[in-house]
């Protein structure tokens, strides 16, 4: 096929996804090496501008581990971590306050800006968007959501801008801000906004039945698979809470839940426009 058939093709292949997704909402969890390397940050953020373009309501949640860790670093504030989860004191969550809400989450709304795209960028804190209490003494200042109001970010989707949403909540039992998890935000968020699909993207190609084997990749799974997978061992460590909040997400009215590579560049494209699922879709138990 020469390569004009080729192109012709992909787009006639893009058209009833488009047609299917047009004026729904998708939310994106951003993190990983996708934010990190510049030619994937690229690809990810071209990808959502055609999406919008496209009609889609396109959401953007974002975390930004590395950062905060290199912020710490230079200020000589030693990163720790307790199950996982990194330990949150008074200096640090203002770090985290300040390279969330701040510098990361403008450099993306500037980048997306820059490449033609019309976007904001909202803190959990604006509009009292994520509450949140203590989740545990031991974690310090690491909060649980207890309430979602999504309307700054229908408001933003309303007038034609694509939100870009830093983790960071309000405390309802303290006066503080609280660190959150992003993957659990991006879900809270997207069962609130009534979103179609909730994407996060991560480092690994999608849920492996052997970690070792690229090749073991499960294409589509039901929420009723989930636990069954986790006693097994299959889905472990960090995998495990992306799971948990994403059967969260889809008991929420959330549609699917796709977890993808963000190595791959435009896999967000490849995922939702073409006939190639290339990562692990996430779906209810009464579909077939």
């Amino acid at each position: 096929m020469s390569s004009h058939a080729q192109q012709a093709q992909t787009l006639v292949e893009a058209l009833p996804y488009i047609q299917k997704f047009t004026g729904k909402t998708i939310v994106i969890k951003y993190g990983g090496n996708a934010m990190i390397s510049d030619e994937l940050r690229k690809a990810v953020m071209s990808d959502i501008i055609l999406l919008s373009l496209v009609g889609i309501r396109v959401v953007v949640v974002h975390g930004g581990g590395p950062e905060i860790s290199a912020m710490l670093k230079k200020i000589g504030h030693e990163s720790h971590f307790v199950d996982g989860l990194r330990y949150t004191d008074e200096e640090t969550m203002d770090v985290v306050q300040s390279v969330l809400c701040g510098k990361v989450n403008k450099n993306l709304v500037a980048q997306l800006n820059r490449l033609g795209g019309q976007a904001i960028g909202l803190c959990g804190m604006d509009g009292a968007m994520f509450q949140a209490e203590q989740l545990d003494a031991k974690y310090g200042l690491v909060g649980r959501i207890t309430g979602v109001n999504p309307e700054p970010v229908e408001n933003a989707l309303m007038t034609g801008y694509i939100p870009v949403v830093s983790t960071v909540a309000q405390g309802v039992d303290a006066d503080t801000a609280y660190n959150i998890n992003a993957d659990t935000a991006a879900a809270k968020l997207a069962e609130a906004l009534g979103a179609e699909k909730l994407i996060l993207l991560t480092d690994v190609r999608g849920l492996l039945r052997d970690p070792k084997d690229e090749e073991t990749l499960i294409h589509v799974l039901h929420t009723y698979d989930v636990p069954a997978l986790i006693a097994q061992g299959i889905i472990s460590g960090g995998m495990i809470p992306k799971m948990e909040c994403s059967v969260e997400a889809i008991h929420g009215g959330v549609e699917r839940v796709h977890i993808l590579d963000g190595r791959i560049p435009h896999s967000i494209l490849i995922e939702l426009l073409s006939d190639r699922g290339i990562g692990t879709m996430l779906k209810k138990e009464d579909e077939a």
